[in-house]
């Protein structure tokens, strides 16, 4: 039996529909803010600051952000364990983009949610 130690647990299929799913939410998010601009035709920092303090605005953004996360997540550790043949630099790497990746959506949510 051939076990795979470098997904902890995920397989292809798994990585597959997270990266679809997320797409598909930053996708809907696009398209909810494109929105937004085409139908305020004033748009001012009031108008802003009240879209975005919208209990259903802060949820989907978060969201999104989440989505962000794995869909980053997931494809860099592909392109890093495609390209990056040295196990030592591929793994600093994959740590570095964690850790840029997790303070991105730390920080968005202390942004978002005002903390």
């Amino acid at each position: 039996m051939v076990t795979n130690t470098g997904t902890f647990g995920r397989t292809g299929v798994h990585d597959y529909v997270l990266v679809r799913a997320s797409a598909i939410v930053m996708t809907l998010y696009v398209i909810f803010l494109v929105g937004f601009l085409v139908i305020t035709p004033d748009l001012t920092f009031d108008a802003w600051k009240a879209f975005f303090g919208n209990l259903g605005v802060k949820v989907f953004t978060l969201l999104t952000l989440i989505s962000l996360m794995v869909h980053a997540w997931i494809g860099l550790w592909q392109v890093l364990t495609d390209y990056v043949k040295p196990t030592g630099l591929r793994i600093v790497l994959q740590f570095l983009v964690n850790v840029a990746v997790l303070a991105y959506v730390i920080s968005g949510f202390a942004i978002l949610w005002g903390v």
